[in-house]
């Protein structure tokens, strides 16, 4: 992810939503300092295939890089979101969202479209305020995408946390580095074998047996 890039926007609005027009005059002011490079509004009662298209049910809805936003968004919001659309951080702090709010799917969906926005994920395992519904998330979503390879680009960063995380996100990454599977886990599941935490040695060990029969 570039760090530099300045993202697009998109917004939709309809007559009469009183939230619309706080939203636009959020957007235009990012634009014109320049922290999006583009704007595109469009009224969904003029254009309603656009929001079906979409998806989208209800207004304002904004769309700053690869984030989508639903509701009311205060200047201070969209200018984070604006400032974060190319980062690893920023991609983790919007699944952070998606994950605390019941939304796993828009998280498989976005790492289908872009795999190395899984590695967002492993950020999210050093956060101290993932909780063990965020972890439950990620399980979840490496489960689904289980068998499709997409969640390779994962490996070395789990691999990492494995050698540097406390007990808990050093169990944690085993569990998924198994839950992607493949020969490439193997090297760092091998090397959990020592490692000095019991839970830790034992979820390498069933995950090398399981690697071993497949």
């Amino acid at each position: 992810m570039n760090q530099n890039a300045i993202p697009d926007a998109l917004l939709l609005l309809a007559p009469g939503c009183p939230h619309c027009p706080a939203v636009l005059e959020g957007l235009s002011s990012l634009l014109k300092e320049g922290a999006i490079g583009r704007l595109e509004a469009v009224n969904v009662a003029v254009h309603p295939e656009r929001a079906s298209e979409l998806g989208v049910r209800t207004v304002p809805w904004t769309r700053i890089g690869p984030f989508e936003l639903e509701g009311v968004q205060p200047p201070a919001e969209l200018r984070r979101w604006a400032e974060q659309a190319g980062s690893l951080d920023g991609m983790a702090d919007y699944f952070f969202q998606m994950l605390t709010s019941g939304r796993r799917a828009k998280v498989e969906e976005m790492a289908r479209q872009e795999p190395s926005r899984l590695r967002a994920l492993v950020r999210l395992m050093e956060r101290p305020d993932s909780s063990m519904a965020v972890r439950l998330g990620i399980g979840a979503v490496l489960e689904e995408l289980q068998g499709s390879g997409l969640a390779e680009t994962m490996i070395p960063d789990l691999g990492a946390l494995t050698k540097n995380g406390d007990a808990l996100t050093r169990a944690d990454a085993c569990h998924f580095l198994s839950l992607i599977g493949g020969q490439q886990v193997a090297p760092w599941l091998r090397a959990c074998l020592d490692d000095e935490d019991k839970e830790v040695r034992e979820i390498a060990t069933e995950a090398l047996e399981e690697l071993e029969q497949n």
